[in-house]
């Protein structure tokens, strides 16, 4: 089966590049694959990729081609077919509106899995319908903005299934797509592939990662942990990631005087072998589409604390068995369960334990298995209706 995956910018660094390259690399063995990138500014991806998968981009940015004036034009004007609700609205122009729609309407056959809302609106007006094209949401219904959602509503019938990554967000999408014939899906995402050494649970470092952003909500948990340290000040943080709020939430670490304890260690392609070093890892966003950093950190035995926050923690981690969830935003709560695993070490080891036992359902071997099964329905026309 040919599958192709169009990503915005797969030369980055984040939750769904990560989580894209997973799953071109996990179909690779089996499949003819293909990662289209609408933009490319580097030479690799920073991701390891499968050498079977094949790359693409449809705007390669480097060198003196694009000081071309008709070029350089259009990529500084405003995109004219991206909503400008959609969060990445800058990032698009006219000049990849020009690239997008030349290259799905190229498309004559196999399978298209577009992985933003921008991608999936594109293709549900400009590829063929002899294409299975597929919306992958990696955030949710609700994230998105009234406008946004209006569009998605007039223009997600005309694919041939969404594919969400929570039980609960379908039901959303059920019933903003009500009488669609579009396929509705839960796949969650699948675990990297990795060789995964054990958390240093009786260590003193506390994990956060993710960008660098609000909605991630290293706000909220650098203040929660400012409670943490008065008690426990032999305590670490280390955040990875990148983002706009670098600024602001270093200036906030400087203002509670936690220069000695909170660290923003950047973005990192090694996440695996940071995860190894905590003694507890902390998910503090406000919303999630899912929460694929929690199953990597409890797939190294790390106990876990979460906001329980729309949507994605409360289906990875069983309160009180796995991992401990606390209310949306609330910065004492999250303090008081850090406060609990610092002070109680064998439960940091049972929660630790029991959380890499309860991840592996979410193996790559699995969820790879998930999305076959729905491309060969999807593909042989058998389950084209909900």
């Amino acid at each position: 089966m040919k599958i192709r995956y169009l990503i915005a910018n797969l030369y980055g660094v984040g939750g769904t590049i990560r989580t894209v390259i997973n799953q071109a690399n996990a179909m690779a063995a089996d499949h003819d694959v293909e990662l289209v990138s609408v933009f490319q500014a580097r030479d690799r991806p920073k991701f390891p990729l499968d050498p079977r998968v094949r790359l693409h981009a449809l705007a390669d940015l480097r060198g003196p081609r694009w000081r071309h004036p008709v070029r350089g034009w259009l990529r500084h004007r405003p995109s004219l077919l991206v909503p400008p609700t959609e969060v990445r609205y800058a990032t698009f122009s006219q000049l990849s509106d020009q690239k997008i729609v030349r290259y799905l309407r190229s498309l004559d056959d196999g399978v298209l899995v577009t992985t933003r809302p921008a991608l999936n609106l594109l293709s549900a007006r400009y590829t063929p319908q002899n294409v299975v094209r597929v919306a992958q949401e990696h955030m949710h219904l609700r994230s998105h903005k009234p406008e946004l959602v209006a569009e998605i509503a007039r223009w997600y019938p005309r694919l041939d299934a969404v594919v969400s990554l929570t039980d609960a967000d379908a039901v959303e999408y059920a019933a903003l797509l009500d009488g669609a014939r579009t396929r509705l899906a839960t796949i969650p995402n699948g675990l990297t592939p990795a060789d995964r050494a054990p958390a240093a649970v009786d260590g003193r470092i506390i994990v956060a990662a993710g960008r660098l952003t609000r909605q991630k909500g290293f706000d909220l948990l650098i203040k929660a942990f400012a409670e943490v340290v008065a008690d426990h000040p032999d305590w670490q943080l280390r955040i990875y990631g990148d983002g706009r709020e670098h600024g602001r939430l270093r200036r906030l670490i400087h203002r509670l005087h936690l220069y000695n304890h909170a660290f923003l260690m950047g973005g990192t392609t090694t996440l695996e072998q940071e995860l190894a070093k905590g003694a507890m890892f902390v998910l503090s966003s406000r919303y999630e589409g899912f929460g694929m950093v929690l199953t990597e950190a409890m797939a190294h035995g790390l106990p876990v604390v979460s906001f329980d926050c729309p949507h994605g923690p409360s289906d990875i981690v069983t309160h009180g068995r796995d991992g401990l969830l606390v209310p949306p935003e609330d910065v004492g709560a999250l303090a008081a369960a850090m406060k609990s695993l610092i002070g109680d070490p064998s439960r940091r080891h049972a929660l630790g334990d029991a959380a890499r036992t309860s991840v592996m359902r979410y193996d790559m071997d699995r969820i790879r298995l998930t999305w076959e099964r729905l491309f060969t329905e999807l593909h042989t026309g058998t389950a084209r209706a909900r």
